[in-house]
């Protein structure tokens, strides 16, 4: 069972399951989720047995975005709340030495699509969407979702989404590029699962520098990226994992990654 209140959290072969849970409400953000989720996230990190995350929801949907019914308890402008319930767990996923999944079930709305996309891989139930709902109610992008969208769709596009309140099927976002699988949605938390423990057997070294290299190599010139490759390389090969492997292909054997 869970010690959280309103997520069920979860570990099996080294991978971490978030999943929403307030499903009456298509897992709105409220509050005290949010803050679940700050102190869910941080410990992932530091928990050295994790070394994939997935994050979905439970029931019918993803989530419906921020949960606009309880306004902004504890703060007096959004600015405030922001940078103390949505910039913490968004930033410790877009920055952890972890690969996060998402698994996306139904609607993904609002904050809930920044989500999606903030995650480093996407699977999508062949009946889940992506909703800019924002415009439709006054209100712009927010949760870095307005960077996300020009990241992955161009300036055109990504505006076109923000002002006409636009969804994304998951056919959609598989020809676009910001997912990366699209599978039947009774077996989402399956397939899903079964390529996260793949990824979990994999080089948990290697898979951390990459991740800091394409997270910021959008921001950098090319002849920076190969000298950064290089310094996340040059590490990577003293290190015992390597060694290890490097072993293992010569013997045709199946390497076994210790994280150091």
């Amino acid at each position: 069972m869970s010690e959280y209140q309103y997520i069920n959290y979860t570990i099996s072969n080294r991978v971490a399951t978030i999943a929403l849970n307030t499903p009456k409400s298509l897992n709105a953000l409220h509050q005290k989720l949010r803050l679940e989720l700050i102190e869910l996230v941080q410990r992932i990190e530091q928990d050295d047995e994790v070394r994939v995350v997935v994050l979905t929801g439970e029931g019918e949907g993803f989530c419906a975005g921020a949960d606009l019914t309880e306004g902004m308890p504890g703060h007096d402008n959004f600015v405030d709340q922001c940078a103390a319930e949505y910039t913490p767990w968004l930033m410790a996923i877009h920055n952890s030495s972890k690969l996060y999944i998402a698994a996306v079930n139904g609607a993904a709305a609002g904050v809930g699509s920044a989500a999606v996309m903030n995650c480093d891989l996407i699977v999508m139930a062949d009946n889940a969407f992506l909703y800019q709902a924002f415009s439709a109610i006054g209100l712009i992008p927010d949760g870095g979702a307005s960077w996300l969208l020009l990241q992955k769709m161009g300036y055109q596009r990504a505006m076109e989404m923000a002002v006409d309140a636009g969804r994304l099927t998951a056919q959609q976002c598989l020809e676009l590029g910001i997912a990366n699988k699209i599978v039947p949605a009774e077996q989402l938390r399956e397939q899903t699962q079964a390529w996260a423990e793949q990824l979990a057997a994999g080089a948990p070294l290697a898979q951390t520098a990459l991740k800091k290299i394409m997270r910021s190599a959008s921001s950098m010139t090319y002849a920076e990226v190969v000298d950064e490759e290089a310094r996340e390389q040059s590490k990577l090969l003293v290190s015992e994992d390597s060694a290890q492997a490097i072993k293992a292909f010569f013997a045709k054997q199946k390497p076994q990654f210790k994280g150091r």
